[in-house]
């Protein structure tokens, strides 16, 4: 009996011995430490004071405070976001160039993880936004903040109803925002980042039972973190408090989470099939299940034919349709083929594929291919560095557009009843 108890104690000995050798003494950003590893110094406690003594004797007001590290677990998932795991892929046309405008060659790129709205930015989101324009900002501004309604307008339609009810009938909330332009999508993202941000410095300098980084916090300890770190009345970046900005989607970035590559993975970095939309096979329709034969996506099915019809109608709508309608790809991401086109940042031009890099790959302006190397003047082209990139087709276009290679452009001032947008946003020390 003593032996064998002997035994197993050893056996416990050598197991706990081997799970901690396990265990990495290194540090890390979530666990940096007590001390710093470049001067050996102890970092300074929560609230940002200097650490008691050695033997328990509060330090004098003479010795100067310490560096603060605040307690960090993860990046904040902002509101609708969905975390896309970065990898590399091959960017470009693979349906045929039936419009022979050679603007997108295959090309392999890589594009670090990121985050993007699971949907594209609805009625009534941007109802809200007006709202707080309205609410603290000139009339100007307020004005600039407005979509165009009457994209809808149509001489030789009816589609007045549309301009009228659109964008503010309740019937539409959950419908993709449209006839906001390039700088409009912009200037929302700006807004949302500002807004988000204030309200997690409420929380940061409130006395909420959770912090929003998570875990409970003790009486007076969020004020006291955040008071460490506030930069104009804002938790500063380090204290994790802090989104990164809200913006629209690189070209790259977008097209990456269109096809959603990560679903045709079957073992170490193979790929089982390419996708010409952002589900598999070569199919409009769903092939399998209690859904068998229904329409992936929203489009215009042929000339005329924009749903189906009356009592079948398979596509189901004639126009635009709610972002939840139709199912997500294999990022969880709804709508990145049909419904309405999106908006990206990159700025237009034929041989982008040829000139940004392979890693996180943008063209912001015309860099190595400048406007003036356009006749513009002569009415011979219309490149120029307003034109921005906008892609995924519409309710409006044609199963060809519904690829994620396909891309077409717009002046970024103009808008359409086929362009909406959605926010992506980076994410920070996390790659899957």
């Amino acid at each position: 009996m003593v032996k064998f108890s002997m035994k197993a104690a050893i056996w416990v000995l050598s197991a706990t011995v081997l799970i901690s050798a396990c265990k990495s003494k290194h540090p890390s950003s979530l666990n940096p430490g007590k001390k710093s590893t470049a001067t050996n110094v102890d970092f300074a406690s929560k609230n940002g004071k200097a650490k008691k003594g050695k033997k328990g004797v509060a330090a004098t007001s003479a010795e100067p405070e310490g560096f603060a590290v605040m307690p960090y677990k993860s990046q904040v998932v902002g509101p609708n976001l969905v975390f896309i795991e970065g990898g590399r892929f091959t960017m470009g046309a693979l349906e045929e160039d039936v419009m022979n405008s050679r603007d997108n060659r295959e090309r392999t790129v890589s594009v670090q993880s990121f985050y993007m709205d699971e949907t594209e930015i609805t009625n009534l989101n941007y109802l809200e936004y007006l709202h707080y324009v309205q609410r603290d900002s000139s009339a100007e501004v307020a004005s600039k903040a407005l979509p165009d309604t009457t994209v809808w307008y149509d001489p030789l339609s009816f589609n007045d109803s549309y301009v009228t009810y659109y964008f503010r009938h309740p019937g539409f909330r959950m419908y993709p925002v449209v006839g906001v332009s390039w700088v409009q999508a912009n200037d929302y993202s700006i807004w949302r980042t500002n807004f988000v941000n204030d309200n997690l410095a409420k929380q940061a300098t409130g006395k909420p039972k959770k912090s929003s980084l998570g875990g409970k916090k003790k009486k007076g300890q969020a004020m006291a973190e955040s008071e460490a770190l506030m930069t104009n009345a804002r938790p500063a970046v380090e204290s994790g408090y802090v989104l990164p900005n809200y913006r629209l989607p690189t070209e790259a970035e977008w097209e990456y989470a269109a096809k959603a590559m990560i679903g045709t993975q079957y073992a170490d970095e193979n790929q089982s099939n390419q996708r010409i939309y952002p589900w598999d096979g070569s199919s409009l329709r769903n092939p399998r299940g209690k859904h068998k034969g229904e329409m992936m996506a929203n489009f215009k099915r042929a000339k005329g034919d924009y749903a189906g019809i009356a009592g079948k109608s398979n596509d189901g709508a004639i126009i635009t349709e709610e972002v939840y309608k139709y199912p997500a790809n294999d990022f969880g991401l709804y709508n990145m083929a049909g419904n309405v086109n999106e908006w990206v940042y990159d700025v237009y031009r034929p041989l982008s594929s040829m000139d940004f890099k392979d890693l996180n790959p943008l063209r912001r302006d015309g860099f190595l291919d400048e406007e003036k190397r356009y006749d513009v003047k002569g009415n011979n082209s219309v490149i120029n560095d307003k034109l921005r990139v906008y892609k995924g087709g519409s309710w409006n276009d044609v199963a060809y557009w519904l690829s994620p290679g396909t891309r077409r452009f717009l002046s970024q001032d103009s808008s359409t009843a086929m362009i909406g947008f959605r926010c992506a946003m980076i994410s920070t020390g996390r790659n899957k």
